[in-house]
């Protein structure tokens, strides 16, 4: 196997780059910066009004199965171009969902489809680690053996369906194509 090259210093920067054009799109569309309650946590492990506006919750695995799956995705497709022009473009996507993911309409989907009732959106600092989480699993999977990567995929997946009644699989599904057997059950 051929030594894996580093990624350059050019494509960390467009990365950084890009995070932050998300995070200056966030501030303007009138996200708050943090938790309006005003406190940051490293981890919000309770399912309430707190998720997706800290540093971590139980949604975080989600966004490091992302960097998985957009490394994946790279590597079938892009395999030609660097791995730092993939990470670029891996950021970028995830960039792009976070503003996108923080429109009116992609919120009220939130609530009408999900277990997400009261899902205000998400704080800029938890949409900002959002995009590192999935750096981390996008470096990670470029690192880790192919079966490594596939059973933190199924372990994460799995933790989350058994702690929160949720994951990555069950957010997709209900945003898509919504399951009232499903909802019933997320909501216990």
């Amino acid at each position: 196997m051929a030594p894996r090259r580093a990624i350059a210093a050019r494509h960390v920067l467009a990365a950084l780059g890009i995070a932050l054009a998300a995070v200056l799109a966030l501030l303007a569309m009138g996200r708050p910066p943090i938790c309006t309650c005003g406190t940051i946590e490293l981890w919000h492990g309770a399912v309430d009004a707190g998720n997706s506006q800290h540093v971590a919750d139980w949604y975080t695995p989600s966004h490091v199965i992302h960097g998985f799956l957009f490394y994946a995705l790279g590597w079938l497709l892009l395999r030609r171009c660097a791995v730092g022009e993939r990470l670029v473009l891996a950021v970028l996507v995830e960039a792009a969902w976070e503003v996108i993911e923080n429109t009116p309409m992609v919120i009220d989907r939130y609530r009408e489809a999900t277990i997400a009732l009261g899902y205000s959106g998400d704080s800029v600092l938890n949409s900002a680690a959002d995009i590192g989480w999935m750096a981390v699993g996008f470096l990670l999977a470029w690192r880790l053996p192919i079966w490594l990567t596939v059973l933190l995929t199924v372990g994460l997946e799995l933790l989350a369906l058994w702690v929160i009644r949720d994951n990555l699989s069950l957010n997709v599904l209900m945003l898509l194509r919504p399951v009232e057997s499903i909802r019933a059950w997320q909501a216990g």
